[in-house]
C-alpha cells in the first residue's frame, strides 16, 4: 500500500511539473525561435508541402499563433479593439473575445502572440491593456489598463509586447515617468511591484527571461537601453544605452530611427544578442559580475534585424537586415566574433524560426517560405513556395507544432504537413 501511494505522489507531481512547464508562447521554446519539433520533412516538393487547411476569415493582425487545450489562439483587431480568437485544430472559430483597446494610428493590427498556461490566455493590446482570458470559454478572468495606470508611453507604433511568465507572476513593460516594468500576479492581475523608471518608452519588444548562473534577469529593450530587472525585487540591474553604441552603416534616414526596436533578444552561454533595423547594427552583450553587469562585447554594422528575428544555430547567428523598410538581405554571422560569413539577396528580409537543424524564412514582401541548411558558408537554399492566402505585409513569424507549419497572412491562416513519414 504504501508503494502504490507514493507512485502515486510521484505520478501526481510529475503531472504537476508538466502542466507547469507547459506554455506556449511567443517565438517558440524559451523565446530562441527554435522548436524542438523532430520528424519533420528535409525537403519539399516544387509546390510547397501539403496544405492541409486555410481559414481565410479571421481579423486582421500580425500576431503568430500558439496552442492550448486543442486549441488555436492568435490576435486580430476588430473596429477599435484587439481580440482574442480561439480555433479548432481545423480551423474553425470556436470564440472570440474582445480584450483590450486597439492602436489607432499607422499600421494598428494586432501584433501580441498569447501566452498560454494551462486554462489561462495571456494578451497585451496595442494600447497596453493586459488580460487573462479562460483558454475554454472565452470568458475574461481578469485584465488591467496596465499603461493608462502608470502613465505608460508609446512610440509611433503603440505596444507590441508578448506577456512573458515566471511562476505565479507576469510581465509587462509600461515606460514611461512612473515605472518601466511591472510585475502582476498571473492569477489575479494585482501589481507585485514596478521598477524603477528609465525615462523611456518600450520598444516594440517582448523580453526573454534568463538563468546566468543561478541569477535570473529579465531581458529587455526600451526606446535608448537595453535592460535587465531583477524579476524578484524589480530593480533595474543593468542598463546599456544603445543610442550611442550603433555602427551606422550609413547616414539615419529617419530622426527618430533610433527609437524603433522589434526584435527579441537571444540569450546564450552568459551573452545576449540585440538588434535592430534602420542601419542601427546588432550587438553582442558579456554578463559579467554575476550577472549585475554587462558590456559590449562586439558590435556589427551588417545584420540590422527589422523586426523578423534570428536564430543561434551551431554557433552562428542567421537573420534578414534592414536596407530600407522595403528590402532587406539575408545575413549569416559568426556568434563569438560577430564577423560576417555571409550575405545573400533572396526575395525580401523577413521572419526565421528553426527547427531539426534546419532554418525557415518567411519573406515579408511576396510571402514566400523557404528552407534552408544552416550552412555558415553559404545562403544555401534547399526548398521554397509562395503562400496563396491573406492580405497586407507577411509579418507574422510562422509556428511549428505536432508537425504542422502554421503561417499566417494577414487575415489567413495557412496550415501545412511538414511532419515525415
Amino acid at each position: 500500500m504504501k508503494h502504490i501511494f507514493l507512485v502515486g505522489i510521484s505520478f501526481l507531481l510529475s503531472v504537476q511539473l508538466l502542466m507547469a512547464q507547459s506554455i506556449s508562447e511567443w517565438r517558440e521554446e524559451d523565446r530562441t525561435g527554435i522548436s524542438a519539433e523532430t520528424g519533420l520533412l528535409k525537403s519539399w516538393p516544387e509546390t510547397g508541402p501539403e496544405l492541409l487547411w486555410s481559414s481565410p476569415e479571421i481579423p486582421k493582425g500580425f500576431s503568430s499563433v500558439s496552442f492550448g487545450n486543442n486549441r488555436i489562439f492568435l490576435t486580430g483587431i476588430v473596429n477599435e479593439n484587439d481580440v482574442l480568437v480561439a480555433m479548432d485544430t481545423l480551423g474553425a472559430i470556436v470564440w472570440q473575445t474582445v480584450y483590450g483597446r486597439a492602436w489607432k494610428e499607422s499600421f494598428p493590427e494586432s501584433r501580441c502572440t498569447p501566452t498560454v498556461e494551462g486554462n489561462s490566455v495571456y494578451v497585451s493590446s496595442g494600447l497596453g491593456d493586459v488580460a487573462c482570458v479562460d483558454a475554454t470559454s472565452g470568458a475574461i478572468i481578469w485584465s488591467v489598463k496596465a499603461s493608462e495606470m502608470f502613465k505608460g508611453t508609446y512610440g509611433p507604433w503603440g505596444i507590441a509586447e508578448s506577456i512573458i511568465i515566471d511562476g505565479t507572476k507576469i510581465y509587462f513593460t509600461t515606460g514611461g515617468p512612473e515605472t518601466t516594468t511591472i510585475a502582476m500576479d498571473k492569477n489575479n492581475g494585482n501589481v507585485l511591484w514596478k521598477s524603477e523608471s528609465i525615462g523611456d518608452f518600450p520598444g516594440y519588444v517582448s523580453p526573454i527571461l534568463i538563468d546566468y548562473s543561478g541569477k535570473k534577469l529579465i531581458v529587455n529593450v526600451t526606446s535608448n537601453h537595453f535592460i535587465a530587472v531583477d524579476p524578484v525585487k524589480g530593480n533595474i540591474v543593468w542598463k546599456v544605452n544603445h543610442s550611442s553604441l550603433h555602427p551606422a552603416k550609413i547616414k539615419m534616414q529617419w530622426e527618430d530611427a533610433t527609437n524603433i526596436k522589434c526584435v527579441t533578444p537571444v540569450y546564450k552561454d552568459g551573452k545576449i544578442y540585440v538588434t535592430g533595423g534602420y542601419d542601427h547594427g546588432s550587438f553582442l552583450l558579456n554578463l559579467t559580475d554575476g550577472g549585475n553587469n554587462a558590456t559590449v562585447a562586439w558590435s556589427d554594422s551588417v545584420l540590422d534585424v527589422h523586426h523578423g528575428g534570428v536564430v543561434v544555430v551551431n554557433g552562428y547567428i542567421f537573420g534578414s537586415n534592414w536596407l530600407n523598410n522595403g528590402n532587406g538581405n539575408w545575413v549569416c554571422l559568426d556568434w563569438n566574433t560577430g564577423k560576417k560569413m555571409w550575405e545573400e539577396q533572396w526575395k525580401c528580409k523577413g521572419s526565421i524560426i528553426a527547427a531539426e537543424g534546419l532554418l525557415y524564412i518567411y519573406d515579408e514582401k511576396s510571402g514566400f517560405v523557404g528552407l534552408l541548411k544552416p550552412n555558415p558558408e553559404k545562403f544555401d537554399l534547399i526548398s521554397s513556395f509562395k503562400v496563396p492566402k491573406g492580405t497586407g505585409p507577411h509579418w507574422a513569424h510562422p509556428v511549428i507544432h505536432h508537425g504542422k507549419l502554421y503561417i499566417r497572412h494577414g487575415n489567413s491562416l495557412m496550415v501545412y504537413n511538414i511532419k515525415s513519414t
